[in-house]
């Protein structure tokens, strides 16, 4: 739905796992639209790669192995729509690495920002640090005022950034 209504020419996608929204993403881009997307499971690349293929999304999707963070800032595209769906404790550095190459009016969708309701628990385990990582992100959006944001409570929850 949001490729349908941005008609975005770049994507970036970080978190590809077993390629599916990366396909979903492609199968709606308009011609001569993009998506990179950044996997860090290189176990998965395989997989990915044979599904990609027989989606017939080849063309559209170039699939980058290894860390987002050292991939991203080689990447010199601009992006006008950003999927965020990998290491939850890692938003807030994702973030900050795209947001520089995310054109003005450009669109970031962070998924799992709700974490199975973990968000509102009142007492978090030391150790969980995928939903201290999505709390922090959600503060740290909200309070950024270089980008506008809302929640969507879908499933799982996507906060959309529009980059102001």
């Amino acid at each position: 739905m949001f490729v349908h209504m941005i008609k975005p020419k770049n994507i970036l996608e970080i978190g590809t796992f077993t390629g599916y929204s990366a396909i979903c993403m492609a199968l709606a881009l308009e011609e001569n639209a993009h998506i990179h997307t950044i996997e860090v499971n290189d176990e998965l690349e395989d997989f990915i790669r044979h599904y990609i293929k027989k989606s017939g999304t080849d063309e559209k999707i170039k699939l980058h192995i290894g860390s987002a963070q050292k991939i991203i800032p080689t990447l010199s595209v601009e992006f006008d729509l950003v999927f965020m769906d990998a290491e939850k404790n890692e938003y807030i550095d994702y973030f900050e690495i795209i947001l520089p190459k995310v054109k003005k009016g450009g669109f970031i969708l962070a998924d799992n920002v709700l974490w199975s309701g973990k968000v509102i628990q009142e007492d978090i385990a030391s150790n969980d640090y995928f939903t201290k990582g999505i709390l922090n992100f959600n503060e740290y959006v909200h309070n950024d005022k270089r980008v506008q944001n809302v929640l969507l409570p879908i499933r799982d929850g996507i906060m959309v950034l529009r980059k102001i």
